[in-house]
């Protein structure tokens, strides 16, 4: 009996180490169960988010479609040159600019002169014989031209599309002149 009892005590102590090594495994296996429930749980957010935050296909192929290809990239220009490009334009806009204002002050200087030098002219009883000259030395050098140019028609047309009487209106009085064109 001493020896059964031996070996009861025995298989007892066998039977309790079984059952603590059996209790770690288990507790060993709830905290990797516990584990693996959390990252479940994460990745059922992770899921949940991707499905919130996906991409449509449609949108994948149209933003594929859309992007640029190298050869079109190589044809665009950087940034530094671009703005080196709109800081030279806008050099010579102002560099146009102050022409401009160069040229208008110019012109309003020219505009006095000629207003300054308007009022000292002749006026309009002094023209009266000036002007009839002028027309005897139109008529006469027009009378030249005419004798120099033999054999041209009056009704000779060929290359000549404007009028041949012009209106002119004298600066003076601003009286309105029929004057023939110069030239063949």
């Amino acid at each position: 009996d001493v020896e059964l009892l031996k070996h009861i005590q025995a298989t007892v102590v066998h039977l309790q180490g079984d059952y603590e090594k059996l209790s770690s495994v288990t507790e060993n296996l709830l905290d990797d169960c516990h584990q693996k429930q959390k990252d479940i749980e994460a990745l059922f957010q992770s899921l949940e988010r991707l499905e919130k935050e996906k991409v449509d296909k449609e949108d994948l192929l149209l933003g594929i479609d859309v992007k640029a290809d190298k050869s079109a990239l190589a044809s665009k220009v950087n940034r530094t040159q671009f703005d080196a490009s709109m800081e030279r334009l806008n050099e010579v806009i102002q560099e146009m600019l102050s022409r401009v204002t160069g040229q208008e002050q110019g012109w309003h200087q020219l505009q006095q002169q000629l207003s300054e030098e308007l009022g000292s002219k002749l006026d309009r009883l002094e023209l009266g014989p000036f002007r009839e000259q002028l027309e005897e030395r139109w008529r006469s050098t027009l009378e030249k031209i005419k004798e120099k140019e033999p054999g041209t028609k009056a009704d000779d047309a060929a290359g000549i599309k404007k009028q041949l009487l012009t209106h002119f209106h004298c600066v003076s009085c601003d009286r309105p002149l029929n004057m023939l064109v110069p030239g063949p």
